[in-house]
């Protein structure tokens, strides 16, 4: 699994939403407003467009899941693989002792 890494600071994320959210009166379509803005930070349409529906979701304005959330359900997802991890762990450890102790019994 690779992390990407995060050529833009968050400040400048949130102040490109703010710059398509508040100007997009002044562009025929959102679209243009993302197109206009997107080539004066040096992002992509496309990235930048996602920056905005994530602003939505995380503000309700757009249905979805809200990056609280996601980070949220993420670091449960890891501690139920953790917790499953250390139960197989003890499941194992479990077998290996009683067969210990049998062996250790004398034989009749």
């Amino acid at each position: 699994m690779s992390k990407t890494t995060n050529k833009y600071s968050p400040e400048v994320r949130e102040r490109a939403v703010r710059m398509v959210l508040d100007n997009a009166g002044q562009h025929e379509s959102r679209w243009q407003a993302i197109v206009s803005i997107s080539a004066k930070i040096g992002c992509s349409t496309n990235t930048l467009n996602d920056w905005v529906k994530k602003a939505e979701i995380d503000r309700g304005d757009r249905a979805g899941v809200s990056t609280e959330m996601a980070e949220k359900m993420k670091a449960l997802e890891r501690e139920n693989r953790e917790l499953k991890q250390a139960n197989e762990i003890l499941r194992k450890a479990s077998a290996y002792f009683a067969m210990a102790e049998l062996d250790r019994r004398p034989k009749s």
